[in-house]
């Protein structure tokens, strides 16, 4: 063979040799992740007050809205020898009355009645009555007691008093006669009808429940607390408290408040939970003012991996000539504990393994992962290949790079809470306003698809509904 040649294939000899020493192939076993507890948390319930704000006008323009025109039509008067048409001549008026017992709500309703009373009986098949049809012009003022029944005001209404505009009469012979003096007995066959479509009138337009739930409904769809984390947050309610109705001047309010459950998942958009027939109205004496919110973070493992990967950007480990770079990382849950998958590249090529027990640390506001430490495989692996790897101050530098921080987020979360505490108006009608304290972290706890961090604000929250559509 010439001399050069020889020359020649010990050179490249000696590169594939040198090359191959300082590269080296790792090729250790995947731990495969483990079903943990499901995606089912213990979650403790948070409170959020619901006070419903509503003014007599507008009960009253809900009341004028229903009752139009003919607004009492009895025809028969085989049952109860009586029949009664009544009009609303002009609006009603309610304003708030207020005597010895309390305040109540007025009712001034102008009327025109037209009632039709039979006075006889029927004996051995012979009829032998006498109707009487009296035309009524006046206006009629009631008083109501109020309170609160499944989600409406319950108004108790007695008729108060009756002034006439006009004469009462009577028709006789197909004449109007003036009766005033008979008309005051009278006035009993309609008086229960009134009071009665009067109390109707008042629970239809005050049905609480469309509106509350309608505001639920838009407060519980997740909004978007940080671009930065795609985090969003979510309330799911689970039961609505409330007080009796009280009357205030010109205004019902109805201390109302909400149990829930409030969730931060981090990914994408989740759907709402608000589930409208589930949700129960049970009455309470008080509801409380300060309230402490508990949240639950759920930071799923594809995205912590997104996290932890973006630490790694630009960082080396080793020492001279021996150094690897992280390309990307991946964790998942395993006995408990977490896996973390770190794809190098540089001296050592390949996947290697650690095995940790995710902590938080308070004064940082991070998850970090602690009793951190190569799994078997790839440690046995790595003393026979790169040992310089498996060396501890290696594993410490890592060690500090695969944590997160959830400070950022934190901050950031409150800080897009804000604009949602400050009379935020999801629909018409519908104000939220508050203030929170800092956000405290309690514990974590491990699912097969997600790290769940709990967290603790203290703060007050109110959704106020002013007025019904």
């Amino acid at each position: 063979m010439p001399k050069q040649s020889l020359t020649l294939l010990l050179l490249i000899s000696v590169l594939l040799l040198v090359s191959c020493s300082s590269t080296n192939q790792i090729e250790a076993l995947k731990p495969e992740p483990d079903d943990a507890t499901p995606l089912i948390y213990e979650n403790i319930a948070s409170f959020i007050n619901l006070p419903v704000n509503v003014k007599l006008k507008d009960i009253q323009y809900q009341t004028n809205t229903l009752l139009n025109g003919l607004i009492y039509d009895d025809n028969n008067i085989e049952d109860d020898n009586i029949e009664m048409k009544v009009w609303k001549l002009a609006p009603i008026s309610i304003i708030n009355h207020n005597d010895n017992s309390g305040e109540k709500i007025k009712t001034i309703l102008p009327l025109k009645a037209v009632i039709k009373y039979r006075i006889g009986t029927k004996k051995m098949g012979i009829e032998l009555y006498d109707t009487r049809e009296f035309n009524l012009n006046g206006v009629v003022t009631l008083v109501s007691e109020v309170g609160l029944t499944n989600w409406k005001l319950n108004t108790v209404t007695k008729l108060q008093s009756l002034e006439w505009n006009e004469s009462p009469t009577m028709t006789v012979f197909g004449k109007n006669v003036p009766v005033t003096y008979l008309i005051t007995p009278a006035i009993q066959l309609f008086k229960s009808k009134i009071e009665k479509k009067i109390d109707a009138a008042i629970a239809k337009s005050m049905d609480f429940k469309p509106t509350v739930l309608a505001a639920l409904e838009k407060i519980c769809v997740p909004f978007l607390l940080s671009e930065t984390y795609k985090s969003w947050l979510r309330i799911v309610p689970i039961e609505i408290y409330s007080t009796t109705a009280v009357l205030k001047k010109d205004n019902f309010i109805l201390e109302m408040g909400m149990k829930c459950n409030m969730e931060t998942i981090i990914g994408q958009e989740p759907e709402s939970k608000f589930n409208a027939s589930k949700i129960i109205l049970k009455p309470v004496t008080k509801i409380p003012k300060d309230i402490t919110a508990n949240i639950i973070a759920v930071s799923t493992y594809q995205e912590a991996s997104k996290i932890m990967t973006k630490n790694f950007i630009g960082q080396e480990f080793g020492s001279g000539s021996k150094k690897v770079q992280v390309q990307n990382v991946n964790i998942w849950h395993k006995a408990g504990k977490m896996i973390i998958a770190l794809e190098l590249t540089g001296s050592v090529n390949g996947t290697v393994y650690l095995s940790g027990l995710p902590k938080y640390n308070e004064q940082t506001k991070e998850i970090y992962f602690d009793q951190m430490g190569y799994v078997l495989d790839t440690k046995n692996k790595l003393l026979r290949s790169a040992s310089w790897l498996a060396q501890g101050f290696v594993l410490r530098k890592i060690e500090e790079h695969c944590r997160y921080s959830l400070q950022n987020n934190l901050e950031e979360g409150q800080k897009n809470m804000l604009p949602y505490l400050k009379n935020y108006s999801p629909m018409h009608g519908v104000f939220i306003n508050g203030k929170m304290a800092a956000i405290e972290f309690q514990r974590i706890q491990l699912t097969n698809q997600a790290i769940i961090a709990f967290l603790k604000v203290k703060g007050t929250i109110d959704v106020s509904v002013n007025g019904l559509q």
